[in-house]
C-alpha cells in the first residue's frame, strides 16, 4: 500500500468521503478532456465524434431562443437533427472555446461557424452547452443561448 493511503477496511467515513470526492474530481477532468476531444474533431468537421457516448436515454435539448428548438430522444432522433442541421450549412464547424468542470457536467462555450447553402451566406454563433455524463455516457446535451442559464444548468453560479 501507498504511504499514505488508506485502505477500505481501516477507513473513517470522512475517510471514504474525501476518496469519493478525489475520484468524483477526477472523472469531471476526464469528462472535460473527452469534450475537449469532440470538439477538436467537430472542429474538422467529424460530427460522428462523441455520438459512442450516447445510449438509447440520451436527450439533445436546445432551448429557446436557438433555432429549431426542442428535445430530440436517443441517437436516431440525434442524428437525424444533425442530418437535417448539416443540409443547411456548408462548411459547418462548431468549436468549444472554454470548458468548464461541474461534477458530472461539463460547460462549454462554444462558437459555430458556417455559410448558407443556399445563399452562400456567412452565419456566426456563440451559445452554451451542457454536457451532463453518467458514468463514461452521455445522458444529456443541451444547448442553451443565456450565460447564466448555462451556468445554472451545470450547477454552477456567477
Amino acid at each position: 500500500m501507498l504511504v499514505g493511503a488508506v485502505s477500505p477496511a481501516s477507513a473513517s467515513f470522512g475517510d471514504l468521503a474525501s476518496v469519493r470526492e478525489i475520484l468524483h474530481a477526477r472523472m469531471s477532468e476526464e469528462n472535460v478532456e473527452i469534450v475537449r476531444r469532440i470538439y477538436g474533431a467537430w472542429g474538422r468537421r467529424d460530427f460522428r465524434a462523441g455520438t459512442e457516448l450516447f445510449d438509447a436515454h440520451t436527450m439533445l435539448v436546445l432551448r429557446p431562443p436557438l433555432p429549431e428548438a426542442g428535445t430530440y430522444h436517443g441517437p436516431e432522433a440525434i442524428s437525424g437533427y444533425m442530418r437535417g442541421f448539416l443540409e443547411t450549412w456548408d462548411r459547418a464547424i462548431i468549436e468549444g472555446e472554454d470548458f468548464i468542470a461541474a461534477g458530472d457536467n461539463v460547460l462549454v462555450s462554444v462558437h459555430q461557424q458556417a455559410t448558407g447553402t443556399g445563399s452562400g451566406a456567412p452565419v456566426e454563433m456563440r451559445y452554451f452547452q451542457v454536457w451532463s455524463f453518467r458514468g463514461d455516457t452521455v445522458l444529456r446535451l443541451e444547448s442553451i443561448s443565456d450565460r447564466s442559464d448555462a451556468l445554472e444548468a451545470a450547477g454552477l453560479e456567477e
